[in-house]
């Protein structure tokens, strides 16, 4: 295991394909008052081992223009923490109703982030159960499960839209009641590749393998294919 540190701002200021691989492994830190606890307890702080990450990239960047990104269509009020700078904390809501969790990266105005899909939860258990509503003790599966997606993985940290969002994963700082931190390890040699999991159309296919995961890790969520990626996959192989 390897040791960790504070993650530094130019650690994320290359492209989201770049710098996504360099999260498996690094630990998101988190304090968040009023959740998982009694009312009258302390925060508690919940850390996060982060297995599973997806990049999107911002308008325009990398190789490809990007139709999977929340970033495609330049800035807007809902992505506009996307376009700041490297270390903060995009959340956003899915489905109207998961808050998921992506650290921004790339200079300032490139508009990339990646996706925190999966991790265990190696600190904090308890907290993190009880925000996720998981009866205690925790049984292997359900330790397993606990932040095994990123709507579960944003409810288990504690991190919501739009409250957190914008919070600094470098500096700490608190924000509404929370402070986030991101802590690196050394490169791993054991990253897989791939489509990202349910994206919609030609964006969710092998044309953007930027999903990463630490290879035969319990906590990687299983793949899924996006409306229409399956057929548009077909189609380029054709």
């Amino acid at each position: 295991m390897s040791v960790l540190r504070r993650a530094t701002r130019a650690e994320l200021s290359g492209s989201a394909v770049e710098v996504a691989p360099r999260l498996l492994g690094a630990e998101l830190r988190t304090v968040v008052a009023g959740q998982g606890t009694p009312p009258d307890a302390a925060p508690v702080e919940v850390r996060l081992r982060i297995t599973e990450v997806e990049a999107y990239h911002g308008q325009g960047t990398g190789d490809f223009a990007d139709p999977g990104s929340h970033a495609r269509m330049g800035r807007t009020a809902r992505n506009a923490t996307m376009w700041g700078e490297p270390g903060h904390l995009y959340v956003y809501l899915s489905h109207g109703i998961h808050s998921c969790v992506n650290v921004v990266a790339g200079p300032e105005g490139q508009g990339d982030g990646i996706l925190l899909r999966a991790g265990e939860i190696v600190f904090g258990t308890d907290a993190a159960a009880r925000r996720r509503g998981a009866g205690l003790p925790l049984g292997r599966t359900a330790l397993r499960d606990l932040a095994r997606g990123p709507g579960r993985l944003g409810q288990a940290v504690g991190l919501r839209h739009p409250l957190h969002d914008g919070i600094d994963a470098i500096t700490g700082e608190e924000h509404h009641g929370a402070r986030a931190e991101l802590w690196l390890g050394e490169p791993r040699p054991d990253v897989v590749t791939g489509p990202r999991v349910g994206v919609a159309g030609v964006a969710g296919t092998d044309a953007f393998p930027w999903r990463f995961w630490i290879d035969s890790d319990p906590t990687v969520s299983p793949f899924r294919w996006g409306r229409g990626a399956q057929a548009a996959a077909s189609a380029v192989l054709d």
